[in-house]
């Protein structure tokens, strides 16, 4: 079996058919299959990124084999188209009608939503005919020109904002009519295909044209019988799995893990008896417009060529005699050489879905993850409602993983059938997992009125070898449906745990402090000493049982205290999330109160000089140090004596610049009093007053004065 990558021709044509809509928006809607062949729909693959990759096969007869393609999926076929002749043939080439809309392009992008208007509509219909009605009656003719009117507003009136108007020209014959747009009050086209192009456009925007179909012509060479394999990648639903998982008798032990996906089928056609796969994980896709016809803008150079003319020169008479050989005239340039086009390489619409016919490495598991038919089973009638081995025996996965570039693929065992505009749910996991019932309690509690109240969780472990996507959860216990959560990515051989009621009979209350650790020497060199500070977070948990004293475990789900915070103390039983530690705090029975510390520490380095104050206790430090040297403290002695000295001299030098500073204080107040006084004469008289009125004193010489 050959593969070809085809390459593919758009060719200008029409279409051969168009759907008929309603005018109005108000006819039967039409809804056409994603894509239409001869061929049987044999295989569909569905992705969680919202596209589906889907193989067709079978026999046909001549060389031609026409898809129809819904008008929305088109890009998306051509980057991905990929044709397997299992016979001797060989595709040629594919071909597809454009839009025949492109002639009208330019009136038509104005309908987009909220871009455009009339005179924008009107002004991209140069040359149509069309019969305008205005306030003063009909004007009509083809339209040639519109030309926008500014009026100035009224200097009389502040505020006043310029009027905007269009002026419309129409010529009729020999006369050129003008009409004001504002006037305007309906258009009426004479051009029929120009209307229905408007219609269908409305359509569009009504989401009835995506669901128009464009035909799809693969030539074939060889032998006039040809054996084909087609397969493209469209867009299609996202499938959705969900899961149960039902707790074992005592809290802990084996749980039981089912899974389901619910398919959706909007592709228009019934897929009946297919092989259909579901893959997990996060493929890239995306759109990519290979069917609009794209125009480079180049320079025009017509003026350089045309536009270059000799200038004409009056004729002189001489009478000096011709010289004896004249000069040819010079032969015209020969024109310029055309530089020879470069043959047009046109893409390849295969290999897009090549990818995801490779098949990684096959999971052969036991049948628990594969077997027999049927999702629902129905057991006697004097059996328990709900229970882990009546679950399990009803429910037998009908798909079998495989690993494909690091993506869980489920293999449905048997074909399906999925009618259009139907949704199905199939089994895909019925396993046995490591699992405990247990309570989680995370800051800010379990919402709002619960705020010192844990969660009630399960955890399991899925030591299956599939990736569970994001779903819902149901949890079943003691024979029932207790609660149900919802889940992130659970890779293989990873642990999940899910919430799924609050517990009120546990309340947890914590307290946070931070301290500092005293400095440590690190290292000294010419007189800079580096030291290590330790700087701790310590927050304590308490929790308190209301009525149960059988013992119970908390998983306690604290935050890092963020930058290079590392536990001190490292607590048995902790977990590492990435912004998180998930720590064990085990009640035995009996008790109904426990408590546990959360020590986070980060080491502050920094440098200290001799000569500053704290070093002098770390100096003193080393002499009872019992891992140093007594040679070294024989050395170090002097300094640390000198250092003391020096220390006792700084205090004396601080006790007498506190002093200091004391007087020039003083001596700062009394100058402003001297300033006050001067500036007020009365108060000068009244302590002149004073003074004569105080007793004379020996040695007083203000009485001499």
């Amino acid at each position: 079996m050959h593969r070809f990558l085809v390459a593919f021709t758009l060719a200008t044509a029409t279409f051969a058919s168009v759907a008929t809509l309603g005018a109005c928006g108000g006819g039967q809607r039409f809804r056409y299959p994603t894509a239409d062949a001869p061929l049987r729909l044999d295989r569909v693959v569905l992705y969680r990124n919202g596209v589906g990759y889907f193989e067709r096969s079978g026999r046909i007869e001549g060389d031609l084999l026409t898809l129809k393609v819904r008008k929305d999926q088109v890009n998306d076929l051509l980057k991905s188209l990929t044709i397997v002749d299992r016979s001797t043939g060989r595709a040629v080439s594919v071909s597809m009608p454009l839009d025949p809309q492109t002639w009208a392009n330019a009136a038509l992008a104005t309908l987009r939503p909220g871009q455009g208007s009339l005179a924008e509509v009107l002004d991209s219909l140069r040359g149509s005919l069309v019969t305008l009605t205005t306030t003063d009656g009909e004007a009509r003719g083809r339209v040639a020109m519109v030309e926008q009117l500014v009026d100035a507003p009224d200097p009389n009136k502040p505020g006043a904002v310029p009027k905007i108007d269009h002026r419309v020209s129409l010529l009729d014959g020999d006369t050129l009519r003008i009409v004001k747009l504002s006037t305007v009050r309906g258009l009426q086209f004479a051009d029929g295909d120009l209307a229905m192009q408007f219609n269908r456009t409305l359509d569009a925007s009504a989401g009835e044209g995506m669901f128009q179909q464009v035909a799809v012509s693969i030539r074939l060479a060889g032998a006039s019988s040809h054996d084909l394999r087609v397969s493209y990648v469209v867009a299609a639903p996202m499938w959705k799995p969900t899961y149960r998982v039902v707790l074992p008798d005592g809290g802990k032990g084996k749980a039981l893990l089912q899974a389901w996906a619910v398919v959706d089928n909007t592709s228009g056609e019934e897929w009946k008896d297919v092989k259909l796969a579901l893959t997990s994980g996060a493929p890239i896709a995306f759109r990519y417009d290979l069917h609009t016809p794209r125009e480079i803008e180049r320079p025009d150079l017509t003026d350089r060529g045309v536009q270059r003319q000799a200038e004409a020169m009056v004729g002189e008479t001489t009478y000096t005699p011709p010289p004896a050989a004249v000069a040819s005239a010079p032969s015209p340039m020969p024109p310029p050489k055309t530089a020879p086009r470069a043959p047009t390489r046109r893409p390849s619409p295969g290999g897009g879905a090549a990818a995801t016919e490779r098949a990684g490495k096959a999971y052969d598991g036991d049948d628990e993850y594969g077997g027999e038919d049927g999702i629902y089973a129905t057991g006697e009638e004097d059996a328990p409602a709900i229970d882990a081995e009546g679950l399990r025996r009803s429910t037998q996965a009908q798909a079998r993983a495989q690993t494909v570039s690091g993506q869980t693929r489920f293999e449905l065992d048997q074909r399906v059938t999925v009618p259009e505009g139907t949704s199905t749910m199939v089994a895909i996991i019925n396993a046995d997992v490591d699992g405990e019932e247990t309570f989680l309690y995370r800051p800010g509690g379990g919402g709002a009125g619960y705020e010192l109240n844990p969660y009630r969780v399960v955890r399991f472990a899925n030591s299956t070898p599939f990736v569970l996507e994001p779903g819902p959860i149901g949890i079943y216990s003691g024979g029932s449906f207790v609660g149900e959560g919802l889940s992130e990515t659970v890779g293989a051989a990873t642990s999940a745990t899910v919430p799924f009621a609050v517990e009120t009979g546990v309340s947890v209350a914590s307290t946070t402090g931070m301290d500092a650790d005293e400095m440590h020497l690190v290292r000294m060199s010419r007189g800079v000493l580096e030291v290590e500070q330790f700087s701790r977070r310590t927050t304590t948990y308490t929790v308190r049982a209301m009525t149960d004293d059988d013992g119970f475990t908390v998983l306690i789900r604290h935050s890092r205290a963020g930058g290079n915070y590392e536990l001190k103390d490292r607590p048995a039983g902790t977990e590492d999330l990435p912004d998180a530690y998930l720590v064990r705090l085990a009640i035995p029975k009996g008790q109904r109160e426990g408590v546990i510390k959360v020590v986070e520490q980060t080491p502050s380095r920094s440098t200290i000089s001799i000569w500053n104050a704290p070093a002098v206790d770390l100096l003193e430090k080393l002499l009872v140090d019992a891992s140093l040297g007594d040679d070294t403290k024989k050395k170090l002695r002097p300094i640390i004596d000198r250092r003391r000295a020096l220390a006792k001299i700084e205090e004396q030098i601080a006790a007498l610049t506190e002093q200091r500073n004391k007087l020039d204080q003083r001596a700062a107040e009394l100058r402003q009093n001297l300033e006050a006084i001067a500036k007020n004469p009365k108060a000068a008289e009244a302590a002149q007053v004073r003074a004569y009125d105080r007793p004379m004193q020996l040695g007083d010489s203000s009485w001499a004065r």
